[in-house]
């Protein structure tokens, strides 16, 4: 389901101006929640249903209004596709999301954003996402996520801690810059295309960890790959039939993949130390349409 379109400015009502001009926060909502900007967009539809049949004269503060509607939503759509991921054939990853160059810069909203921290948030269960995504990420007064969620501002309160302890213990330690990541990047490219083996095992860490995301769609490993030499092993297969390019995703540098000049995957990498610990590869076609309309645009 595609987002409301929007009118010529000339033609906006202050209802579709003041949904408009909170748009981007919205989606980030629902994503952070999610992990699907495809199920993002289908929520930002059902905010955007209930904001026009709504009672606006009653709404003292729109952006909070709004984010307690998309985060209700999004809640809703959280529990159902956690039922459908206990099926899901393989690692399940995020959907991966285009971001703008200057996401980078911003340290924590990349952090939030990112493949690694979105697969931690998938250990918690929906309303300890809700409730993390809404007062960590977003800043959200309690009483506004009581409301969001359904529960007690104690009750939230409680949410919260357990919530942050959750994910406090599994994030990721290190603050990796953007220019250490596009080096480590750079060198992890450059061995690939060049079949330096060599050079390939020096940036990727020992222990590192390869995550394929094909959904029993198309082919893709469907347990974790370990381990430096069969991780450049399996790597050098892909992109003998790939040409690669880099994009923005999740906020950061990550390699894009295609087969005759048509997205194929999406390798999204996490650093420690200057190596390479993490690669989430998404090549699930369903996950990757939403890269390739952005992409076209």
């Amino acid at each position: 389901m595609a987002a409301p379109s929007q009118p010529p400015p000339a033609h906006r009502d202050p209802a579709t101006e003041a949904f408009l001009a909170h748009r981007r926060l919205l989606f980030t909502v629902a994503y952070e929640m999610l992990g699907s900007a495809a199920d993002a967009e289908d929520v930002l539809q059902e905010t955007w249903l209930r904001w026009m049949r709504a009672d606006r004269r009653m709404v003292l503060d729109q952006r909070a209004y709004l984010v307690r509607i998309t985060a209700r939503q999004a809640l809703t759509r959280l529990r159902a596709l956690s039922r459908r991921k206990e099926s899901y054939v393989g690692p399940w990853l995020p959907e991966p999301l285009l971001t703008a160059p200057d996401v980078l810069e911003d340290i924590e909203l990349a952090d939030s954003v990112s493949m690694a921290m979105l697969l931690v948030l998938e250990t918690l269960t929906p309303t300890e996402r809700a409730v993390f995504v809404l007062r960590e990420v977003f800043d959200v007064a309690y009483d506004d996520i009581a409301e969001a969620v359904e529960k007690t501002p104690a009750a939230v309160r409680q949410i919260a801690h357990r919530a942050r302890s959750h994910v406090a213990a599994r994030r990721p330690r290190e603050v990796v810059s953007p220019d250490e990541t596009r080096d480590a990047l750079a060198a992890f490219q450059h061995a690939i295309k060049t079949g330096d083996l060599r050079g390939l095992l020096d940036i990727l860490a020992p222990d590192v960890v390869l995550l394929t995301d094909g959904g029993g769609v198309v082919r893709a490993a469907i347990a974790p790959v370990v381990g430096a030499d069969t991780v450049a092993e399996v790597l050098g297969r892909i992109a003998a039939a790939t040409s690669l390019h880099t994009a923005h995703v999740n906020g950061s540098p990550a390699l894009v993949l295609r087969v005759d000049g048509e997205i194929d995957t999406v390798v999204a990498v996490h650093l420690a130390d200057g190596r390479i610990t993490g690669l989430y590869a998404v090549r699930n076609p369903h996950k990757l349409a939403h890269m390739r309309r952005a992409l076209n645009r």
